[in-house]
């Protein structure tokens, strides 16, 4: 066992020896993409909104490309666009059902 010096100890705090960068890469990386601050929940709903509207509107301009030049384009990229756009919509229409029942149970309590 190893007895930390006072150096080492600063109240809570202990300083520890990262001896592997992976393993704390989500703390200290400057490579990690971060997540914008929102300042509100419609802020955040209405960004998460547009991401689904963008995966459609990726969809459907990559098979649009494929009905008019077939050899521009991947069937797998087209093929996988089409899914994450309809995964996109299923979650977020499983979502707005989820907030439309707690808002009605919401209301039912009164």
């Amino acid at each position: 066992m190893q007895i930390l010096s006072t150096n080492n100890v600063n109240g809570d705090f202990v300083s520890m020896k990262l001896t592997n960068p992976k393993h704390m890469a989500g703390l200290s990386g400057s490579n990690q993409k971060r997540e914008p601050v929102v300042s509100s929940f419609a802020d955040m709903f209405n960004n998460a909104l547009n991401e689904v509207n963008d995966l459609e509107a990726k969809s459907k301009n990559l098979a649009v490309q494929m009905a008019i030049d077939p050899d521009s384009v991947d069937i797998h990229t087209v093929q996988i666009a089409a899914e994450e756009a309809e995964s996109a919509v299923l979650f977020t229409k499983a979502i707005f059902d989820r907030v439309v029942r707690a808002y009605k149970e919401i209301t039912n309590l009164r």
